[in-house]
C-alpha cells in the first residue's frame, strides 16, 4: 500500500511521502492550535511544517511543484503560517498588546524585502545566462567571465529567504508564552536585520566588474575562437534530458575522428548530462545565434536524432548533412521519412539499407552509406569458455514499457522460468542477472517480477557459496576488493576539477578538460572494471545493477545472453555469442522471426524457457553450435564486415563526403565568378 502511494504522488521514498503528508496536516493543525489556542501545540506544529517543508525542497520533490500548481506554494505556506501566528495572538488576547503591532508590522515589513530580493536574484541569474555554454572552448583568454556568486546566496534563494522568518516566529511565541514583548522584539528584528543583509549581499552582483559581458561580446569571443579552431565534422543534437544518451553514445567516435570535431547543443539540459569528453562542445539554444556562428569550415554535419531543430543546420549548404542515428533495430524509428532531408544516411550494415527500401519512405539506395557502428568496438569476439572456468550466461531482459505490451519483456512471463533452469543447469553455469533500470517504474507486476528473480540468484549464490565442488582465491578477491577501493577514491578526485562550477558562466569559463586526467579516468575505469571481476569467484551468480559494470563489460565476461527483442539483441551479436530471445507476445518462432531481424540466428524461447537446453549445448560444444555460421552472417548483415574496422569505414565515409562539400563549394564559387565576369563584360563592352 505505501508502495503505491509512493507511486501515485510520484516520490522517491517512503520518508519523502511521510514528509508530504506532515505538510499537509500541519496546517489544519496549526489552525487548530491557534483558535485553542495553545502555544506549545502551535509551537510543535510549527516545528513539523518547517522541518518537513525543508525536507522536501532540499529532495527536490514533486509535491513542491504540484503545491505551487494549486496556489499552496512556497511563499503561500510561510504566509499562512505567519497569520495563524497573528491569529494566535488575538486569541490569546493579546492583540493590544506590542508585540502584536509588532509582529504585524514586522511580516508586512519582511514581505517587502522578498520584492528586492526576488528581482536581483532573477537579474543575477538572467545576466549570468550565456548565449552560449561551452565546454573545451578557450573562452577566458577572450573575454572576461567573473566568478559566480556564492552558491549559497542564489541556491534554493527564495527558501532560505522565506525561513529567516524563524527567528520572528520564535520571538513572538516566546513573547506569548511569557507574556513579555521583549523576546517577540528581539527575533522580529533578526529577521528583519538578516533580511535585509541577504538583499544587501546580493547588490554588488549587479554591477560593475562582477558582470559578465553582454549577449554580443560573448557570440564575438565564440566566433573568434572557431576561426581561429576551424572545425570540420559537426556532431549536432538537439533534445529532451532523457535523450541525453543519444548523444553520449557518438562522444568516443568524435573523439577518434581524422577530421576537427565539434559538438553542437541545442538544449543546456543535454550539456548539463553530457558525459566527459575532450572534443569541443557548443551550447547554442538560440536559433538565430546558431545560424549566425562562424562555421564556414565545416563540411559534414552528423545528426543522431530526427528533431525539428535541425532545420537550423540544414539550412546551410556550404556542408553535408548526414544522418547517423543512435542505434540500429527494426523499430519504426530507424525508417523515419525525415531522412531523406539529408544528403545521406548511414547504417551499421546491409540490414539499415533494406529498412529504407522496405519502407519505401523516399530515401535513395545511392545516399545510403554502410559504416558499421563505431560503439560496438569494446565488445570482444567469442573464443570459447576456457578450460579452468565454467560458462557465464547473462541474462539481461529489458523493462516492461510504457504500453503494457506483453511481448516487451520476459521478465513477468518468463523471467523466473530462466533464472530457475539456468541456475538448476547441469553441469553447472554461472549466472549474471543484469535488469533494465527502469525495470519496475511502470508495471507493479514487472517490479515483483523483478524482486523474486533477484532473490532467486542471491539464494542459489548462497547455496553455490557452501558447496564443496565451487572453490575461490580469498586472498586473490581479497587484494581485488582492495584494488577497487583504491581505485574509486582516485576517480572521486578525478571527477572534479578542484573547485565546484558556481554557474553555467563559469563552467563555460573553466570547463576545459584536463586531457591527462580524463585518460587516466578512463584507464582506470577499465582497471575497475578487471578488478571487479577478480573481486568474486568465477562461479558465483551476481545480480548486477547500476551504471557500473556497463553492460558491454557483461557482454565480455559472459559465453551466452538471454535477452528481448530490444538494441542489446543487435549489440550482443557483436560478439559472435549463442544468444536466446524470448518469445514473451507467443507470435510463435516463424512470425516472431520475420518480425525481427536480429532473432532471426538466436534460440527462441517461450515463456517456459524449456528451449534454454539448446542454448547451453551450443555454449559447451560450440563444434555442435547448429547457430554459429548463422549468426556469422547476421552479424555481418546487421553490423557489416569486421574489416576494416568500423571507425576506419566511418572516417572514411566522413573524408568522402566533406569532399563532395569541398566540390559543391568550389563548383558554386565557380558559377559565381564566372557569373560576375560576363557581367562585367558586358558592362564594359
Amino acid at each position: 500500500m505505501i508502495s503505491t502511494a509512493i507511486r501515485v504522488a510520484r516520490v522517491g521514498s517512503a520518508a519523502e511521502l511521510a514528509a508530504a503528508v506532515l505538510v499537509m496536516l500541519g496546517f489544519p493543525c496549526l489552525m487548530v492550535a491557534a483558535l485553542v489556542p495553545s502555544v506549545p501545540a502551535f509551537a510543535a506544529g510549527a516545528a513539523v511544517t518547517y522541518l518537513a517543508d525543508h525536507y522536501l525542497h532540499r529532495k527536490g520533490s514533486y509535491l513542491v511543484n504540484r503545491l505551487s500548481k494549486v496556489r499552496a506554494g512556497l511563499s503561500i505556506r510561510f504566509l499562512i503560517r505567519q497569520l495563524l501566528l497573528i491569529l494566535l495572538l488575538a486569541r490569546l488576547d493579546l492583540s493590544d498588546n506590542l508585540v502584536f503591532y509588532a509582529a504585524v508590522a514586522g511580516f508586512i515589513a519582511f514581505y517587502g524585502l522578498q520584492a528586492p530580493h526576488g528581482a536581483l536574484v532573477t537579474l543575477i541569474r538572467n545576466r549570468r545566462r550565456m548565449p552560449v555554454a561551452t565546454r573545451n572552448v578557450d573562452l577566458a583568454s577572450r573575454i572576461r567571465i567573473p566568478d559566480a556568486p556564492p552558491q549559497g546566496l542564489l541556491n534554493r534563494s527564495a527558501e532560505k529567504m522565506l525561513h529567516l522568518d524563524l527567528a520572528a516566529v520564535i520571538g513572538v511565541l516566546v513573547s506569548a508564552s511569557l507574556d513579555e514583548s521583549l523576546a517577540g522584539f528581539i527575533g522580529i528584528g533578526v529577521t528583519l536585520l538578516l533580511g535585509t543583509l541577504y538583499v544587501l549581499a546580493l547588490v554588488p552582483y549587479v554591477r560593475g566588474a562582477k558582470i559578465p559581458p553582454n549577449a554580443d561580446t560573448v557570440l564575438a569571443a565564440v566566433d573568434d575562437w572557431l576561426t581561429q579552431y576551424r572545425p570540420e565534422t559537426v556532431l549536432y543534437f538537439s533534445g529532451s534530458k532523457d535523450s541525453a544518451y543519444q548523444v553520449n553514445m557518438w562522444l568516443e567516435t568524435m573523439e577518434q575522428l581524422d577530421s576537427r570535431p565539434l559538438i553542437i547543443l541545442r538544449e543546456r539540459v543535454i550539456l548539463n548530462n553530457l558525459a566527459p569528453t575532450t572534443v569541443p562542445v557548443i551550447c547554442v539554444p538560440g536559433g538565430v545565434h546558431l545560424m549566425n556562428l562562424e562555421l564556414s569550415t565545416v563540411r559534414v554535419a552528423l545528426y543522431a536524432a530526427n528533431v525539428g531543430k535541425n532545420i537550423h543546420l540544414l539550412r546551410v549548404p556550404t556542408m553535408k548533412h548526414v544522418f547517423i542515428g543512435h542505434g540500429d533495430s527494426d523499430k519504426l524509428a530507424s525508417v523515419n521519412p525525415f531522412s531523406k532531408v539529408y544528403d545521406e544516411v548511414w547504417t551499421a550494415g546491409r540490414a539499415g539499407r533494406d529498412r529504407y527500401a522496405i519502407a519505401d519512405v523516399g530515401v535513395r539506395d545511392d545516399d545510403i552509406a554502410e559504416v558499421g557502428r563505431p560503439q560496438l568496438a569494446p565488445i570482444r569476439t567469442w573464443q570459447g569458455v576456457p578450460e579452468d572456468r565454467m560458462p557465464t550466461v547473462l541474462y539481461a531482459p529489458t523493462w516492461e514499457g510504457w504500453d503494457g505490451n506483453p511481448g516487451n519483456t520476459s521478465i513477468v512471463l518468463a523471467g523466473e522460468n530462466i533464472v530457475n533452469r539456468l541456475v538448476k543447469a547441469d553441469p553447472p553455469v554461472r549466472v549474471l542477472y543484469k535488469p533494465h533500470p527502469f525495470t519496475g517504474t511502470v508495471s507493479a507486476e514487472a517490479k515483483a517480477a523483478h524482486a523474486r528473480i533477484t532473490a532467486l540468484v542471491e539464494k542459489a549464490g548462497a547455496a553455490r557459496a557452501t558447496d564443496a565442488r565451487f572453490t575461490a582465491d580469498a586472498a586473490a578477491q581479497s587484494a581485488a576488493k582492495a584494488e577497487l577501493t583504491r581505485i574509486e577514491a582516485r576517480l572521486a578526485e578525478l571527477s572534479g576539477n578542484g573547485k565546484d562550477r558556481g554557474d553555467e558562466a563559469e563552467a563555460t569559463r573553466d570547463g576545459v578538460v584536463d586531457v591527462a586526467r580524463h585518460e587516466e579516468a578512463a584507464r582506470l575505469r577499465a582497471e575497475w572494471n578487471d578488478a571487479y571481476w577478480r573481486s568474486f569467484g568465477a562461479h558465483e551468480h551476481r545480480v548486477i545493477t547500476g551504471a557500473e559494470p556497463r553492460l558491454y563489460d557483461c557482454f565480455n565476461v559472459s559465453d551466452a545472453m538471454v535477452s528481448d527483442i530490444s538494441s542489446v539483441v543487435s549489440d550482443f551479436i557483436a560478439s559472435g555469442k549463442p544468444y536466446a530471445v524470448t518469445d514473451s507476445g507467443e507470435l510463435g518462432e516463424e512470425e516472431f522471426k520475420r518480425q525481427n531481424t536480429a532473432v532471426r540466428a538466436a534460440v527462441i524461447l517461450t515463456n517456459s524457457a524449456a528451449e534454454l537446453g539448446g542454448l547451453l549445448d551450443a555454449v559447451r560444444d560450440p563444434a555442435a553450435d547448429p547457430l554459429a555460421e548463422d549468426r556469422g552472417e547476421l552479424k555481418r548483415y546487421l553490423l557489416g564486415p569486421d574489416e576494416p574496422a568500423s571507425i576506419e569505414q566511418f572516417n572514411t565515409a566522413v573524408a568522402n563526403l566533406a569532399l563532395k562539400a569541398e566540390t559543391r563549394n568550389l563548383g558554386q564559387e565557380a558559377r559565381v565568378a564566372a557569373a560576375e565576369a560576363t557581367e562585367s563584360a558586358e558592362l564594359t563592352g
